[in-house]
């Protein structure tokens, strides 16, 4: 059996590895079953030229992941596919809490809902043929939009899970703009140290996705994948991808108290952003210790009644002592901001604006809120505003709060990345971090927030 693995193109600047299909690979392999990678982001990939590679492979099944960042462009390569009548099987976030429609616009073969692994292997081995195979389904099980489904069973111990395959995704063959642009070193590998978050944020499909479980590597498993890496690829760097890195802080001190000890001299960050009231000044002192030089905080909005409203469950006083906390370790703090939420209004877009001016943070991220599939504003807000699967992820607005436009919210943004960062330290700091590989990177990040415009 041979499987293709792919992570269509989209338009994005940010190039990471695609570590869920490192995962499946590694677990296919471990059954005997033959994989392939392509990276369509990566390699800049048109649907065309991915659809010919895809044929001239002659796979078993085409398996491709899916975010609803990138629905459409899923939907255009398996339907390209299904021409070519190669089998096609869709997973991650999306199609979890859409199954039915995915499998209808794509004209996918099977849509996995939940984490992957078990019910890949399991559909491969069983020669595609669906017995009740937990998670995955079909337009023969799955004949209406409203019925329920069962997510697939999860791996309880992830030491049980192999390391990604990054044989297929040599972390040097990726362009230096990871999460953004902004790194210390290259090459940069990105991991996860755990799966889950039992918070409940109203926004976020975390929750739902994972049932609000959360289950840990242990320390000594992540630093042994880290030490791999710095001897195979010649890695300077990594970012951890957990939906909440330091939820557990014991789990973290042995993995920081595990990399000092094994001498493994890297820098690492956390990218995707933490809690606020998940951290202190110890915690902090060792991250820096062991490699740690850059947090992001999921901030959200500095208007109090947002903040309950989405239940996010911190305070403001919290949030300023803790970026007060990683600057003063010599971490350097990101925040998160997410314009239109429900209740916004020009009046919070400013509030949120001065926080992360005098705030103290050294980066700042200012994103318009996407209703995603499986968070519960998805459900609250049905009615209020059309899916639009052809906006930019986190840059053009679809739910519009009550007496805020479309503009408006666009100009907020634009303003707030202007104010923040067209200061003359900011300007200063960010030019002693960038080096000459990432500007074109930072230039199209640049662009997509309407910072500069750029004229070909």
């Amino acid at each position: 059996m041979k499987i293709v693995l792919i992570r269509p193109n989209y338009e994005s600047h940010i190039i990471t590895p695609p570590l869920a299909l490192g995962y499946l690979s590694s677990y296919l392999k471990k059954s005997g079953i033959d994989t392939v990678i392509i990276d369509g982001l990566k390699e800049n990939m048109t649907c065309d030229r991915m659809v010919d590679r895809i044929r001239d492979l002659r796979p078993d099944a085409a398996a491709i992941t899916c975010l609803s960042a990138f629905y459409r462009e899923t939907v255009s390569l398996s339907r390209e596919l299904r021409k070519s009548r190669i089998r096609t099987i869709i997973g991650g976030p999306h199609p979890t809490f859409l199954p039915y429609r995915t499998l209808v616009d794509a004209q996918a073969d099977y849509v996995i809902c939940g984490e992957g692994e078990i019910p890949l292997r399991d559909l491969v081995i069983n020669d595609f043929a669906n017995n009740n195979i937990q998670g995955v389904y079909s337009l023969n099980n799955l004949n209406d939009e409203r019925q329920d489904v069962i997510k697939a069973s999860v791996t309880e111990n992830l030491d049980d899970l192999p390391f990604p395959d990054w044989a297929q995704m040599n972390p040097g063959d990726y362009p230096p703009a990871p999460h953004g642009g902004l790194a210390r070193g290259f090459p940069v590998g990105v991991m996860v140290t755990g799966r889950g978050c039992p918070y409940e944020c109203t926004f976020c499909a975390s929750p739902k996705f994972c049932d609000r479980k959360i289950r840990f590597r242990s320390p000594e498993n992540v630093a042994a994948e880290i030490e791999y890496l710095v001897k195979k690829f010649k890695i300077k760097e990594i970012h951890f991808e957990d939906d909440n890195f330091t939820l557990n802080a014991d789990h973290v001190k042995r993995l920081c108290r595990c990399l000092i000890e094994r001498k493994i001299k890297i820098h690492w960050a956390c990218p995707n952003g933490i809690r606020a009231d998940c951290i202190s000044p110890e915690l902090l002192q060792l991250m820096k210790a062991s490699g740690c030089y850059y947090l992001a905080y999921g901030i959200e909005s500095a208007n109090r009644r947002i903040l309950e409203s989405v239940r996010k469950k911190e305070s403001l006083e919290t949030i300023q002592n803790a970026i007060a906390m990683t600057e003063k370790a010599g971490i350097s703090a990101q925040g998160f901001f997410i314009f239109g939420l429900p209740g916004e209004s020009a009046e919070t877009i400013e509030e949120s604006i001065d926080f992360a001016l005098r705030s103290g943070l050294s980066r700042a991220q200012f994103i318009i809120l996407d209703v995603v599939p499986g968070s519960e504003l998805w459900d609250t807000l049905r009615g209020q505003f059309v899916p639009d699967w052809e906006k930019k992820s986190y840059i053009e607005p679809e739910y519009l709060p009550e007496g805020i436009t479309k503009a408006q919210l666009l100009r907020a943004q634009t303003k707030a990345f202007r104010k923040f960062y067209l200061r003359p330290k900011t300007v200063f700091r960010l030019l002693k971090l960038v080096r000459f590989p990432q500007m074109i990177y930072l230039a199209r990040r640049l662009k997509a927030y309407r910072i500069i415009q750029i004229n070909r």
